[in-house]
């Protein structure tokens, strides 16, 4: 049956109008993940900061050890995982966050038994941090919380950070280990207004500081970190006559590690205890 010329028109116009108009629909929005995974203690307390209820269901065992996690409480309210990547796969995730540390075997097969993993970097600077948290809230679909809480770290980092005072300080810990430039905790020290000796020194990274160069530098500030329990040679370096002398006569703070370990909010608490260490 032949159309009317007219009819058929107005029927093409009106199909091409439509096609026109698909551009102009609004994007389908993917669904945030609804069973999270998280591997590394970083990554673990991210989430956790940010995750909604029920989001979230493993993180690491790391991340219930008060000695390197701020949020160890509240990661006891979670199923913890040992990274095995059978294990993950048992948790049936849907997404895993990982950092670029994890085991490369573990990433690995879990993505050939198709698990979206996504790997995060360590924060290395304090300026990390808020593109981190904002990162991970759009990875968990909550991205007006992370705005909201990345702001609100971003301003409180602005009030606290001081001008050069011309003093130094120096992390030393069991074994005559210390964090040198391009480190969160050389960060922290500049933050605080404080030069860090190990930077001064040379030294980029994780490293060692000999006893004889700590105390010829007599720094103004020593920061170190309680035992762990039982015994270790290494911290037999932190009873030395020489570095007791030292300490004797130059302010002392004892570290809280788990507010240096990670890039997050909790890293302000680290840089208000350095302050008003330094001014001692």
């Amino acid at each position: 049956m032949w159309h009317r010329p007219d009819a058929f028109r107005r029927s093409l116009r009106l199909a091409v109008a439509l096609v026109l108009a698909l551009p102009l629909l609004p994007e389908r929005v993917e669904a945030a993940p609804q069973r999270v995974v998280s591997l590394n203690l970083c990554t673990d307390q991210l989430a956790m900061l940010l995750a909604a209820p029920g989001q979230l269901r493993s993180v690491s065992w790391l991340a219930a050890d008060p000695r390197s996690s701020v949020m160890a409480d509240a990661a006891r309210g979670y199923p913890l995982n040992r990274g095995g990547a059978e294990e993950i796969f048992a948790l049936r995730p849907d997404l895993v966050l990982a950092s670029t540390w994890t085991r490369r075997e573990t990433v690995n097969l879990l993505r050939r038994l198709g698990v979206e993993v996504v790997e995060l970097a360590p924060a290395q600077r304090l300026d990390d941090i808020a593109p981190a948290i904002r990162e991970m809230a759009a990875l968990l679909g909550r991205e007006a919380e992370g705005e909201g809480i990345a702001r609100a770290f971003t301003e409180r980092l602005s009030a606290l950070r001081s001008a050069q005072t011309g003093r130094t300080a120096a992390i030393w810990e069991a074994g005559g280990y210390t964090s040198g430039a391009a480190t969160l905790s050389h960060e922290v020290l500049s933050a605080a207004g404080l030069r860090n000796l190990a930077a001064d020194e040379g030294l980029a990274g994780g490293g060692y500081l000999p006893l004889e160069r700590l105390v010829a530098a007599q720094p103004d500030l020593i920061l170190s970190s309680a035992p762990w329990p039982g015994a270790s040679r290494a911290e037999d370096l932190l009873r030395h006559p020489a570095l007791v002398a030292l300490m004797a006569d130059t302010a002392g703070l004892m570290l809280r590690e788990a507010d240096w370990v990670c890039g997050l909010p909790q890293i302000l608490e680290a840089i208000e205890d350095v302050k008003d260490a330094g001014t001692r």
